[in-house]
């Protein structure tokens, strides 16, 4: 089972921004590749607490955390959400140098200086019914994705000499000091475009359109950004592709209403069904579901099928469907029909006579949120 962020980082969950900052530089100093050089542990807890402050550092994502756990990113096949779940040492030195403020060796760089540039992320936006959110989904969909093209090639930057950064050395009142910038012809690649075919543009790369398989978890929610790694835009030269963040839509059902994890659905029946009973035939996600209606049901009486409605993402059980009948009263009557409900004005069982076990409109209400 992976680790709670709050746990990796040794914080609670009521941090704030700068102790969450504060206890991620801790950690990442501790374990930063250039202090435990061959040390795979060390590297694993390096990694692990860069993907704990990404998210943690985020108040969007952070909230998301909060409320679904490791669920709200993580789907299956290598989907998760903004970085979480398939972080590597490039990612962390791209994203997060900042933190040390020129340690180790003037970047977040492992020694060496030099740095993958990564491609930019695509953003798409996939419509779902009840149902396969209900159930989890495999969809298929169609991107233009930036890729270098075949033939391009590229050269060493002649600028940093193939190091991403640039040394800067400046008198202060303490004496020399030396920092390092990204360097700004390779953008810190330490590669520069040497050849490219002519439908290239000006980078190397060429827009390509492929098909993406995103493998989408039961649960999600309206809103709710989810992430295929490696699958936008390429960069030049010695780069990591950026990522493919898919928001998620959720298409109104015609029958059935979303309230988190439960449903509801209006069930109409006549007052003769009323009177008498029957048994119905309603919509649920996976399929119909048969209820039976006792003799004398009461208008606004709420019935709760257990687990018909929603699976919860982190995989707790699923929610309820709740049925509300409604009696329908009927606005026209022959000659008949109405004098038999006349008839029956002084009966007394026309007269309305609620039991103790009848709940009230405003009990209903409450039980139905409890």
């Amino acid at each position: 089972m992976k680790k709670d962020f709050y746990e990796i980082l040794g914080i609670s969950k009521n941090a704030d921004a700068a102790e969450i900052k504060k206890a991620y530089r801790k950690k990442a100093l501790e374990f930063h590749p250039d202090k435990n050089p061959g040390n795979a542990a060390a590297e694993e807890s390096f990694k692990a607490a860069a993907e704990a402050y990404e998210v943690l550092s985020d108040p969007q994502k952070k909230a998301k955390y909060d409320q679904y756990g490791h669920q709200a990113f993580d789907g299956s096949g290598g989907f998760g959400g903004g970085g979480h779940g398939s972080m590597n040492m490039d990612d962390i030195f791209s994203q997060f140098g900042d933190i040390f403020g020129g340690g180790f060796g003037g970047g977040f760089g492992g020694g060496g200086g030099v740095r993958r540039a990564k491609g930019t992320n695509l953003r798409i936006k996939v419509k779902l019914t009840l149902e396969e959110i209900a159930n989890g989904v495999e969809k298929k969909v169609k991107v233009k994705r930036k890729v270098q093209a075949k033939g391009v090639s590229y050269k060493t930057c002649s600028t940093c000499n193939g190091q991403g950064q640039v040394m800067r050395v400046t008198n202060t009142i303490l004496g020399r000091m030396q920092s390092a910038s990204t360097c700004p012809t390779c953008g810190g690649s330490g590669q520069i475009l040497d050849k490219k075919p002519s439908e290239a543009d000006s980078q190397g790369m060429v827009v390509e359109d492929e098909t993406v398989t995103i493998k989408i978890p039961a649960g999600v929610v309206d809103g709710m950004q989810l992430k295929v790694s490696n699958k936008g835009n390429d960069a030049p030269g010695n780069s990591v592709p950026g990522d493919l963040i898919v928001a998620i839509e959720e298409i109104e059902h015609e029958f059935l209403k979303r309230e988190g994890e439960n449903l509801h659905f209006d069930l109409y029946i006549s007052f003769s069904e009323a009177v008498l009973g029957i048994s119905k035939d309603i919509s649920a996600v996976n399929g119909k579901v048969r209820i039976k209606l006792d003799e004398g049901i009461q208008s606004g009486k709420i019935l709760r099928l257990k687990g018909k409605g929603i699976p919860n993402i982190n995989g707790y059980g699923s929610g309820d469907l709740l049925v509300h009948v409604n009696v329908w009263t009927p606005k026209t009557l022959n000659k008949e029909q109405k004098q038999f409900f006349e008839s029956n004005l002084e009966n007394e069982n026309f007269i309305p006579n609620p039991e103790k076990s009848d709940k009230s409109f405003f009990e209903k209400v409450k039980d139905m949120f409890s």
